[in-house]
């Protein structure tokens, strides 16, 4: 999806440097970060209600050991509440496990957002938010 031609895109932080445009990019390594630490949220609305059948997150850590959550959801062009799609934690470790890429097949009509919450780490306020890219189709 060409989400500049059909979406804004919101985010609770932003680092300089790593602007959440950046994970939406063909190609792109840079991916975002947030400023603040603790959950963030990023949001895609659509300007106009959209179909989505697929969504891959890939997320990224190679400094810290840390156990993030991160929820995935949806609303429908006639409003009403966040639908949940998934709600799931992983495990990062320097020695081992550095990267985390999901896929998701959906049949999702009349989107109007999509929405990500992650939580960075569940046992630590202090640490931020990052995600390297995140495609829809």
């Amino acid at each position: 999806m060409d989400l500049e031609e059909m979406a804004t895109i919101e985010v609770t932080s932003e680092a300089f440097g790593f602007p959440v445009e950046s994970v939406f990019v063909p190609g792109s390594n840079n991916g975002w970060r947030a400023t603040v630490a603790g959950e963030q949220t990023l949001r895609v609305i659509f300007d106009e209600p959209t179909s989505v059948r697929v969504i891959e997150l890939h997320f990224a850590e190679v400094e810290l050991e840390r156990t993030q959550e991160f929820r995935l959801g949806w609303s429908a062009a006639e409003g009403g509440p966040t639908h949940e799609i998934v709600r799931q934690q992983w495990s990062f470790s320097p020695q081992g496990s550095t990267q985390e890429v999901e896929h998701y097949d959906v049949n999702l009509d009349r989107v109007s957002a999509i929405e990500l919450s992650i939580n960075p780490d569940i046992s630590d306020r202090n640490a931020k938010a990052t995600l390297l890219k995140w495609r829809m189709g």
